[in-house]
């Protein structure tokens, strides 16, 4: 009688765990938030390390195993800038795709426009591991990858071979920009990012040039008046030698750690040369009292939520500065629908995010639309183009 009941609660347990199990998968399958954003991401940071994750994550994404999405971007999410149609105004930042390999399942996961990159012209490994650090109570990550790039002839020969799906996403309204950067050793700034627009440009529906990540020596200097002034003037020079319909826009990332000269002199090089745009902010070296994690004395730069405030004030002064007739994509903390308003209303069309992804699954960019979309009804605008730079016009909108 005993063998036989333990037997019966041997089989049950087998029937709760199996049925556990099958509830949790058809959970991961559908993209619950909450159920990716409380248990499945808590569950996996526990397991991985912070930079095998990110690598697995690129890859499953570039399989396509992504969560079903079945929310259809609404009209007034669509955003018309660039020359381009974006069919919704969230992006994947640079850093995540490093090397391009993963844009497809991105558009899947439901995101407007990918950005891959940042590509260096050689292939380089980039800084020492441990390189990348979680601060989980913060919701933040501390990297210092330091530009670990595949080099631009194999993101050329990836990239080249969707060449066509390409053109037909861009036509439906998802772009792809590519962020590039210089290697570590090199002397020339200027021939770097000149070979990245000569060898990647047609490839790109825009360009980014990243003057401010903080882990390569000596890279934010490129963002003083003079030397910012040379390089653009380089690359944009470089830009107009390309072959092709349309002008390909060319923008620039700053860091958010910049002195007030430091944001007029950037004004003023941008509205100068014409150049298209302006993404802000990379991440900060500054680091907040309010940091809990003992990760925080890690060397590198912080994103996430303690870089938000500090990115969408740059936004604003960014947009200030330039009258609003450069177009901004903000970039920094943006983990929902509030926080995607925050910056447009600060200033930007489009936005961009990363740590929000590594902490709440692919779900986070349905979530995220899904609040703008009820946050741009409920404050009477017809869509996010109406709403980009509100709170510069003193409305009560």
């Amino acid at each position: 009688m005993a063998g036989h009941v333990k037997k019966q609660l041997k089989d049950a347990v087998k029937v709760i765990g199996s049925g556990s199990l099958l509830f949790a998968s058809y959970l991961t399958a559908v993209g619950d938030e909450r159920f990716y954003a409380n248990q499945l991401m808590p569950l996996l940071q526990r397991m991985v390390g912070a930079e095998t994750a990110h690598v697995l994550a690129v890859k499953m994404i570039g399989l396509g195993l992504v969560p079903l999405n079945r929310y259809q971007d609404p009209a007034s999410l669509e955003v018309n800038v660039l020359g381009l149609k974006f069919r919704n105004p969230i992006g994947i930042a640079a850093g995540f795709d490093k090397h391009g390999e993963a844009v497809d399942g991105l558009y899947k996961v439901g995101f407007g426009f990918v950005e891959v990159g940042t590509v260096t012209p050689k292939p380089q490994e980039g800084n020492p591991k441990p390189r990348v650090f979680r601060l989980t109570p913060d919701q933040a990550i501390i990297n210092r990858y330091g530009f670990n790039s595949c080099g631009l002839a194999e993101a050329k020969q990836r990239l080249g071979a969707r060449r066509d799906s390409q053109q037909e996403h861009r036509e439906a309204g998802l772009p792809l920009g590519i962020n590039l950067g210089k290697n570590k050793l090199s002397q020339d700034a200027g021939a770097d990012y000149s070979e990245g627009v000569r060898v990647l440009g047609p490839l790109a529906d825009y360009l980014v040039v990243n003057v401010s990540s903080p882990n390569t020596p000596g890279l934010r200097d490129l963002q003083g008046k003079a030397e910012l002034r040379q390089l653009l003037h380089t690359v944009l020079k470089e830009r107009d030698a390309l072959k092709g319909e349309r002008k390909l826009p060319v923008l620039v990332k700053i860091a958010p750690d910049l002195t007030s000269q430091d944001k007029r002199d950037i004004a003023d090089v941008v509205t100068e040369l014409g150049v298209d745009g302006l993404m802000v902010s990379n991440t900060t070296v500054s680091r907040p009292e309010t940091l809990q994690h003992s990760n925080k004395s890690e060397v590198g730069g912080l994103s996430g939520q303690p870089l938000k405030d500090l990115s969408t004030s740059t936004v604003r002064e960014m947009y200030n500065l330039t009258k609003g007739k450069v177009l901004i994509v903000g970039i920094g903390g943006v983990a929902s629908g509030q926080d995607a308003m925050d910056k447009i209303r600060a200033g930007a069309s489009l936005v961009q995010l990363y740590t929000a992804l590594t902490y709440q699954g692919p779900p986070v960019v349905t979530k995220i639309k899904r609040e703008l979309e009820q946050l741009l009804k409920e404050q009477g605008f017809s869509g996010v183009s109406e709403a980009v730079g509100a709170d510069h016009r003193g409305a009560d909108k």
